[in-house]
């Protein structure tokens, strides 16, 4: 059985953040009007942290295990684990909670596209490109030379409300987490809709709404 979760977007936790965006001056007129009415949305420059929810209804088993988690980055890679309720941080203070905010992404060959960036330490306050790896469609982060050979965007959130938001790329609540290791659970992409059939190798899965 396949349970519904929901990637949360918690409350902004900063102010707005400026950053340089690098795009290509050949973009077409309505690329253009794309780029500038996110320049003009400050909600997507907030930071933001990101939470696993479960429907209360199928909150059993290992779905219920994964409520109320948090998305992480750690090894390369997008993680769920579990909270602290005091902190509202992972529990495991040495690893980094997603803290991130949508942004163009810088390639001159691509169409404009929404990308999503995270913090990836906290001194120094280093930023990353989050991405659907191309092969095996895990959820990843690294610089624009890690990223740019894979899925970048574009990444969205389905409602300007925080509290109701859902995470989607390309306009799809494809995300799955994927049990890599006893109760260590990865997040995926499922890019094919059909449950990660080639990729998840037997593993367990549990499927995912970003919200």
């Amino acid at each position: 059985m396949e349970f519904i979760l929901g990637i949360g977007l918690a409350l902004p936790i900063t102010s707005a953040t400026g950053v340089s965006v690098v795009t290509g001056v050949a973009q077409g007129v309505s690329e253009q009007q794309k780029q500038n009415a996110d320049a003009s949305n400050q909600t997507r420059m907030l930071k933001f942290h990101l939470d696993i929810w479960v429907d209360p209804k199928q909150r059993k088993g290992r779905a219920a295990d994964l409520n109320s988690n948090i998305v992480t980055l750690r090894k390369d890679k997008v993680w769920i684990e579990p909270k602290s309720p005091v902190t509202r941080q992972p529990e495991d203070v040495a690893h980094h909670p997603f803290t991130g905010f949508y942004v163009a992404y810088p390639d001159d060959n691509r169409p404009y596209t929404r990308g999503l960036v995270s913090t990836i330490s906290v001194d120094p306050p280093m930023l990353n490109w989050i991405y659907i790896d191309k092969d095996t469609l895990e959820v990843k982060y690294a610089s624009r030379s890690g990223s740019i050979a894979h899925h970048v965007g574009s990444f969205d959130w389905t409602s300007e409300d925080h509290e109701n938001s859902c995470i989607t790329f390309d306009d799809f609540e494809g995300f799955l987490a994927v049990e890599e290791e006893d109760g260590q659970w990865a997040l995926y992409f499922d890019l094919n809709d059909d449950g990660l059939k080639e990729h998840k190798r037997g593993r367990k899965t549990v499927e995912e709404r970003a919200i």
